[in-house]
């Protein structure tokens, strides 16, 4: 999978996508990314990438000619083109998944009051993470590019496969113990020391329903 994030700060970027798991999936070759700034496409000598709305108001709008330029230069005809917007689609673990299966995306990271309405129909897709408002989309987009780039296949280990996570059969996972086996007094519950795998796999389904149940009711309907 190859990721380009279109972004006026590109220096975000490598702490967390270089890191951790997403370090090491690059490393492997399962996972490309890069950065472009529409700053690099900027025709003003200031390298200016924004300016004052039509009409007035608060703010700065990004202007369509640079974020076309940057998005142009790393587009082929099987790039998905994917602007990270509050206004946009809610991000989802089907999205996720969905994700995963294309060979190449590119998030667009808006700033200021947003960008001009009329690059919109060079995107494919609007996304959202979330019903509030950031200082820009960067942060969106390694959220979006961190769900999507763990399913894929090999970058994590065949035990933490996401088939039993939250969210992937539509219930929220079940609960998890470790060592020690009492803790303040509480107690891993008696039946994971059994033995039996098939009894034990029925409690974690019935303890992933009533965390469902009690956190995130909502799901139950989708489940």
């Amino acid at each position: 999978m190859r990721i380009d994030f279109v972004t006026l700060f590109p220096e975000m970027f490598e702490p967390i996508m270089g890191a951790s798991i997403l370090g090491r999936a690059r490393e492997k070759g399962l996972l490309a990314w890069s950065c472009v700034n529409p700053r690099d496409f900027s025709e003003d000598k200031h390298r200016k990438v924004d300016d004052r709305p039509f009409g007035g108001g608060p703010g700065m709008v990004m202007l369509a000619e640079p974020l076309a330029q940057a998005i142009d230069s790393v587009r082929t005809k099987n790039t998905r083109v994917i602007f990270l917007s509050p206004q946009g689609e809610p991000f989802d673990d089907r999205k996720a998944c969905e994700l995963a299966k294309t060979d190449h995306v590119v998030f667009v990271c808006g700033h200021y009051e947003g960008v001009d309405e009329r690059i919109m129909s060079l995107f494919d897709e609007e996304l959202s993470i979330g019903d509030y408002v950031l200082t820009g989309g960067e942060l969106a987009a390694m959220v979006v590019a961190d769900a999507a780039a763990r399913k894929l296949p090999g970058v994590l280990k065949k035990e933490d496969a996401t088939e039993s996570e939250s969210f992937a059969s539509g219930l929220l996972d079940f609960p998890q113990y470790t060592r020690p086996r009492v803790w303040r007094g509480r107690e891993v519950p008696e039946i994971l020391f059994s033995g039996d795998h098939e009894k034990i796999s029925a409690w974690r389904q019935d303890a992933a329903r009533a965390a469902t149940r009690r956190k995130r009711p909502d799901l139950l309907s989708r489940a």
